[in-house]
């Protein structure tokens, strides 16, 4: 299978090399000393037990138009990235090709083919206007859950913290020929990939406490287990929540998982900090639409009260704008 890789970060690397090591034809897109890097090494991952694999059978290019049509392509990047790939995204296309979107919070084609009163409705929050829907025919399009944790410890270079296991679902539910083809692609290079049918609640338990922890953190400075037992913070993430289940709830989505026991889970990942507080850290644009505003937006479109949601979002926003405005940095404002 001819698979390119758009965004060979963290999760793209990883995925793109253990795809390539087991046989598939692998192309990566990417730039700067990343593309350096792969083009002279190939791809290098540090497994959970330290053990290393290098993937060299790889081709890295810049242009997508130098990679051609592919079986299928991986879009690995953040939901706020997608935007600036869509201008040469289609040279990656052909008649068949498919789209897997990897992104977190809820997807630019949530209402396609859902069916029900908002069946094909847009959700601005991740697509203000359109272009992604433009670029990418709902036809294409693979939904994915993405479990694993990994990180880009140097260009060319992926170290996996945790995890193996990337869902995959047509968004009408459906077994097709295609998404059986690449869970078996998937599952041949070591992954668990099993194929949903129902990928938006799968993406809903995953959005859950994504919503609430990676705000409040990023707000707070504080790690998972930091707000799970302080009470005040505490109860805050159990309020996003209950509003999030009774949006998703409205939606035909099943929560499988009880509140308190979402919350435990990361309670017990301990001192980690979620990906937002990450990128604070690092001076990163915040994925904040597509993991709270489409939430606030989904809310409106169904009639549910989002008050504790609207509040963690308005701040959030505001810190987002802040270190857009500071070049990445929280420098303290000149006094008045």
């Amino acid at each position: 299978m001819k698979i390119a890789v758009v965004g060979a970060g963290a999760i793209g690397g990883y995925l793109g090399a253990k795809l390539a090591l087991a046989g598939e034809e692998v192309t990566f897109i990417a730039r700067g000393a990343n593309l350096a890097a792969l083009q002279a090494n190939g791809i290098r991952l540090i497994l959970e037990d330290g053990t290393e694999q290098v993937a060299a059978d790889i081709r890295a290019v810049q242009k997508m138009a130098e990679a051609g049509p592919q079986d299928a392509v991986l879009l690995t990047l953040k939901a706020h990235q997608v935007k600036d790939v869509l201008p040469n995204l289609r040279a990656l296309f052909g008649p068949e090709t498919m789209v897997v979107t990897m992104q977190n919070g809820i997807p630019w084609w949530y209402f396609h083919k859902l069916g029900g009163p908002f069946d094909g409705r847009a959700v601005a929050s991740v697509d203000p206007d359109g272009a992604i829907a433009a670029t990418i025919e709902v036809g294409r399009v693979i939904g994915s859950v993405v479990y694993p944790a990994s990180e880009l410890a140097a260009p060319g270079v992926v170290r996996v913290i945790e995890g193996n296991r990337f869902s995959l679902g047509e968004l009408d539910g459906s077994k097709s020929p295609r998404i059986e083809a690449l869970s078996q692609a998937m599952i041949h290079a070591g992954f668990k990939s099993p194929v949903s049918k129902d990928i938006r609640s799968e993406i809903w338990l995953k959005l859950w406490g994504n919503l609430s922890f990676n705000p409040i953190s990023a707000l707070t400075h504080a790690t998972l287990a930091d707000i799970c037992q302080f009470p005040a913070t505490r109860e805050l993430v159990a309020s996003m929540m209950r509003e999030a289940q009774a949006i998703g709830e409205k939606l035909g989505v099943e929560f499988k998982v009880s509140l308190e026991k979402r919350i435990a889970g990361a309670e017990a990942v301990g001192r980690h900090k979620t990906s937002m507080l990450q990128d604070v850290e690092q001076g990163r644009a915040l994925e904040l639409d597509a993991l709270v505003g489409a939430v606030v937006e989904l809310g409106r479109i169904t009639g549910t009260p989002t008050p504790h949601i609207d509040a963690i979002y308005a701040c959030t926003s505001l810190l987002a704008k802040t270190l857009k405005d500071g070049n990445g940095r929280l420098a303290p404002s000149p006094r008045g």
